[in-house]
């Protein structure tokens, strides 16, 4: 890729795409996607299965971009690769993890291939030892089919969501208990329809796989948020403990269940809602005590509008039960209303405002863009927890300015008076020590910022 100083917009994304030797290639945090400038102003965005391009509809300066969809050119099989790399590696791989993990990975993979060809001749054994004499092939088709196949498949269709259960580990851990919940209700029903067993089954192991991912992949970031003495092993294994006893004791009362009170499916359409109300009310209280330590666009929000309101830095613990783990996050006025945006239309519009707000934002890795409902901010790819802040309290500090004056004029023309511009500038470079100085002092991990989509910028 080939960084010219006008008019050039780079933007990453999580999948990757050749870059000829001739080009200058721009190292990045994450994603292996790029923009390429075209000479006659025009842009190229390579995501992992749609190429746009962006062209001036005229050769004035301040012309609007058009979009045109282009067909994929990648031979099929750079494709595969950038396909497989997606959903088996995490985004950036290989810059994006430590030495070694190539090699990690393909013994995990022997592994489990040895262990689910071992679990086909325990399956066929117990199915033997029940006196129903099963052939090899029903084993594997039981096995496959109802359990591992289908719950494998539901593995698969979240293993390209990490980046989004980095950013949101709390709204992903309640998804995980709400498939899991229906993956179960599904078994519970599949009595009521014999002759559809097979589907309605493989539905259910569907759900349960997506659960297993989610629930395994948001553990870690969960148990780092408790852990105040590098003890995040032994935090760990103890949460590892309690759970295997709870699950020993709730074994024990669906055995009493099932043999009392749900011993019919009556019973049981009775006691499974209220064993799924119990599970899914406590997980959302769970997830609710758990104080998240890193930034995401939510909690940078609210940190930003709490620190502009009262001048103090929240703590984690502060922002756990405020946080919206279910319904769609809303932007925050009193933080400038700022959205993290993914596309160069939505965030540039036109190909002279990347040269002005380059000027305006001088070497910042940020850009903000102005609007009446909401501010745009793209990231520069060396973004990291601190320049995002810092892009959130600039934001705040203008809409705050910007009240007294005809902002909805102003906005219209894509910006804010230079006046209230300076003045919002000078107060962030005041207010930014203190706010980061809070932030770390309260263990907020401000050397990240997770904004789940992996799409950054270069300029």
């Amino acid at each position: 890729m080939r960084a010219k100083p006008e008019g050039n917009l780079l933007l990453s994304s999580s999948s990757s795409s050749p870059v000829s030797s001739s080009q200058e290639v721009v190292s990045r945090r994450e994603g292996l996607g790029f923009l390429q400038q075209r000479p006659q102003r025009r842009w190229i965005e390579v995501t992992d299965n749609v190429r746009r391009e962006y062209e001036c509809a005229s050769s004035r300066p301040e012309c609007r971009l058009q979009t045109n969809l282009l067909k994929d050119i990648r031979p099929p099989v750079q494709k595969a690769v950038d396909s497989f790399l997606s959903r088996f590696f995490p985004l950036g791989y290989p810059h994006s993890v430590a030495e070694g993990y190539l090699v990690y990975s393909q013994y995990r993979a022997i592994q489990h291939f040895a262990s689910a060809a071992l679990h086909v001749l325990s399956t066929q054994s117990l199915l033997f030892a029940a006196g129903l004499r099963p052939t090899p092939a029903q084993a594997t088709i039981i096995s496959w089919v109802l359990k591992d196949g289908m719950q494998h498949f539901g593995k698969l269709v979240c293993s390209s969501m990490g980046a989004r259960m980095d950013s949101e580990p709390k709204r992903w851990r309640i998804f995980a208990d709400v498939m899991y919940d229906i993956g179960g209700g599904l078994e519970v029903v599949s009595p009521l329809c014999p002759q559809h067993f097979l589907p309605v089954a493989g539905v259910a192991n569907l759900a349960k796989g997506m659960a297993l991912v989610s629930a395994r992949a948001t553990r870690l970031p969960v148990y780092s948020a408790f852990a105040k003495e590098d003890n995040l092993s032994d935090l760990y294994a103890k949460g590892e403990a309690i759970s295997t006893l709870s699950n020993v004791l709730g074994l024990g009362m669906g055995i009493y269940l099932a043999s009392n009170i749900a011993a019919s499916i009556q019973g049981k359409l009775v006691m499974a809602p209220l064993l799924s109300a119990v599970h899914l009310y406590s997980v959302t209280q769970e997830m609710r005590a758990a104080p998240i330590n890193t930034l995401n666009a939510q909690r940078t929000a609210m940190l930003v509008a709490d620190f502009i309101k009262t001048g103090i830095v929240s703590r984690p613990a502060d922002l756990r039960y405020k946080e919206c783990l279910i319904l769609p996050v809303s932007l925050l006025k009193d933080a400038g209303n700022v959205r993290v945006v993914t596309q160069l239309q939505t965030a540039i519009g036109k190909p002279s405002r990347l040269t002005e707000l380059k000027q305006r934002f001088r070497n910042k890795r940020f850009l903000l863009k102005f609007g009446q409902k909401s501010t745009d901010l793209v990231l520069h790819q060396l973004a990291k927890g601190e320049d995002a802040v810092e892009g959130w309290l600039m934001a705040a500090n203008v809409a705050r300015l910007s009240k007294e004056s005809d902002f909805s004029s102003l906005a219209e023309a894509g910006g804010v008076s230079s006046s209230v511009f300076e003045k919002a500038y000078e107060e962030t470079e005041k207010q930014l020590p203190v706010l980061l100085s809070g932030l770390r002092e309260h263990g907020w991990h401000t050397h990240l910022f997770l904004e789940g989509n992996g799409v950054r910028a270069v300029w």
